[in-house]
């Protein structure tokens, strides 16, 4: 059998702002009806975390509850719970529409950390990401230079950053160079 790794092996960029190998992250994508009280509840069993509002990812420590779209969740949960949380939304969903799957190793998970983490994301994407447009909490689903990406800040200076596990390497890089660029500046030129 072999030992599961994350997908960048813990690799740091350090510097003003660091970027970082957020490690082994359990994930899995659950499809359904997201006003179902049934798949709200067990959501928030098994994360911990309260269930969001469109366009919201909410956390309890480690585990979190990310709205993907109008049909969508990613749920965090610790790498080796994976396999339990499963059984238990089909155990709680059971007989009704739903889709849920372990997509812990098909993702990447990353964190940009630092004064200017709000700058080094910005260069990087279409999302604006002025204080007044994107708060703690939001999530996006958007670009980061040619690739797929979601992100969202749990704290003022520190950005989570998923992306598929085959351009996680790119994403790193991406990353570690914008911040590397130093800040745009933006709030100056509001």
């Amino acid at each position: 059998m072999s030992n599961a790794v994350s997908v960048l092996g813990g690799k740091v960029a350090e510097g003003p702002v660091a970027v970082r190998d957020a490690g082994l992250r359990g994930m899995i994508t659950l499809r359904g009806d997201l006003s179902d009280q049934k798949l709200q509840e067990v959501c928030t069993k098994l994360t911990g975390a309260t269930f969001p509002a469109k366009g919201q990812v909410t956390s309890a420590g480690e585990n979190g509850i990310c709205w993907m779209s109008p049909d969508e969740l990613l749920l965090l949960v610790s790498y080796g719970a994976v396999g339990e949380a499963l059984e238990e939304i089909g155990k709680a969903l059971s007989g009704t529409h739903h889709l849920a799957a372990n997509v812990s190793d098909a993702r990447g998970m990353m964190t940009v950390a630092g004064a200017d983490a709000r700058d080094v994301v910005a260069k990087l994407t279409p999302v604006d990401l002025h204080p007044d447009s994107f708060g703690v909490g939001e999530l996006r689903r958007t670009r980061l230079g040619q690739v797929a990406a979601a992100f969202w800040m749990s704290d003022e200076t520190t950005f989570n950053v998923i992306c598929f596990r085959s351009v996680a390497q790119y994403t790193f890089d991406l990353l570690a160079t914008s911040a590397l660029a130093g800040p745009v500046d933006y709030l100056s030129q509001a």
